[in-house]
């Protein structure tokens, strides 16, 4: 029996999160065994050039040194304790030190649990109980956010889920992308109820959608106008756009950060934060409750805290990246122009669209061609290209990919588009 196989009768799917599955490409997933710099082995022996990283947290490569060493003394004090750390002080110290925005953090064990505890001491602090979300963003899987979701929701065609109340979901209201206009409409019809705007501020999770010029700034404004928070959801921003995340690398102040993956270098992890003022809600100082057993891992703190160190060491780090990031993506773009294909990035971040024009929304992402999407995968990964099985997900580019990496992957593509 196959390890598929195997897997398939333990668990639904055979994967423990959708897009693993290939289900949208088609073909078998690769299971992988280890991962170090830019490649990952597959169980059969198979290398690739990796552009996951293990979704986002892999800026600096995978098993990189500094990070692994941090690991392995933490590990060897104790792998959790149930009690407060000074693991924990210094990490939340060092995030405060490098966001903008925030005097306060609370650690936990994943971007989901940070994005519904940021809701819910929004509306806490607030008094508020609607949220207003955007089309294709994803906030994880947690009720009320699962409303014109992307990522996984959207790869799948779920527009919601399974499972979620009317009543979970109704003081949720999802606007379109990239619409001022409507984004005021939806302040106008709720006047006075409206706890929180939460977004991406790069939506990474409809492919790569980029704000229109002005957008956000006029989010941020219609928020204070009407006495809402803004939440910037920054679990795949935070730490990839640049040391301030996309507040600094937008010039827009966020009432209230959410932040993952980066921070925990590849280890479980999720955090939000903002001013004192709206984190002394937090239990026990006060009302709006939130608790974990594993919140504040000190194995997983490990990890993020060397991850963080170095690339506070080593600012320049990101225009490295990026630079990369701009050759790969550059010549993507000139290989797909006139083949029904674009291509978008910021930073280190990517996308290659099948259509002739770039998505600025969730509507007209879901027009790409999803078929040609999963022939490029299969040839890319047939050439040794591991590529986001979905349309809808971003491309991510490390530190420790190569030159050579580079010139491979669009000798591949070249062959593709041929």
């Amino acid at each position: 029996m196959s390890i598929l196989e195997r897997a398939r009768s333990v668990m639904p799917g055979g994967v423990n999160s959708p897009v693993r599955a290939f289900g949208a490409v088609g073909g078998n997933p690769p299971f992988i065994a280890s991962a170090i710099g830019s490649k990952v082995t597959d169980e059969s022996g198979n290398e690739y050039i990796d552009y996951i990283g293990s979704w986002g947290p892999a800026l600096l490569g995978h098993a990189h040194p500094e990070i692994v060493s941090a690991v392995k003394q933490a590990a060897e004090k104790g792998l959790s304790f149930g009690a407060a750390t000074k693991a924990e002080v210094e990490i939340a110290e060092l995030i405060i030190s490098l966001v903008p925005n925030i005097e306060m953090v609370r650690l936990c064990s994943s971007g989901t649990e940070a994005a519904m505890s940021a809701v819910k001491l929004a509306r806490g602090f607030s008094g508020k109980d609607k949220i207003i979300k955007f089309e294709g963003c994803y906030h994880g899987h947690f009720e009320s956010m699962l409303v014109s979701a992307g990522s996984g929701a959207m790869t799948y065609g779920i527009s919601g889920s399974a499972g979620v109340t009317d009543g979970a979901a109704k003081d949720t209201i999802s606007v379109p992308y990239n619409s001022v206009e409507l984004l005021q409409e939806a302040f106008s019809r709720n006047k006075g109820e409206i706890a929180a705007v939460i977004i991406e501020p790069l939506a990474a999770n409809m492919g790569l959608v980029k704000p229109k010029d002005g957008y956000l700034q006029a989010i941020s404004q219609l928020a204070k106008e009407n006495g809402s928070l803004l939440i910037f959801d920054e679990v795949i921003t935070g730490f990839r756009l640049g040391l301030g995340g996309a507040q600094d690398f937008y010039n827009i102040d966020a009432d209230i950060v959410v932040m993952g993956k980066i921070i925990g270098g590849g280890m479980p992890v999720g955090c939000y934060g903002a001013r004192a003022e709206i984190m002394q809600f937090v239990s026990p100082l006060g009302p709006v409750y939130q608790a974990g057993t594993l919140s504040g891992n000190p194995v997983a703190v490990a990890a993020g805290y060397a991850q963080l160190s170095h690339l506070k060491s080593r600012p320049s780090i990101y225009a490295d990246i990026s630079q990369k990031a701009g050759r790969l993506f550059g010549e993507l773009s000139d290989l797909a122009e006139g083949h029904g294909a674009s291509v978008v990035w910021e930073g280190s971040l990517g996308c290659l669209f099948f259509s002739d024009d770039l998505p600025y929304d969730y509507e007209s992402a879901k027009l790409c061609d999803t078929q040609r999407f999963a022939s490029w995968h299969a040839h890319m990964l047939a050439s040794g290209i591991y590529l986001p099985p979905s349309q809808f997900e971003a491309i991510f580019v490390s530190a420790a990919h190569s030159d050579e990496d580079i010139s491979t992957t669009i000798s591949k593509a070249k062959e593709f588009f041929s």
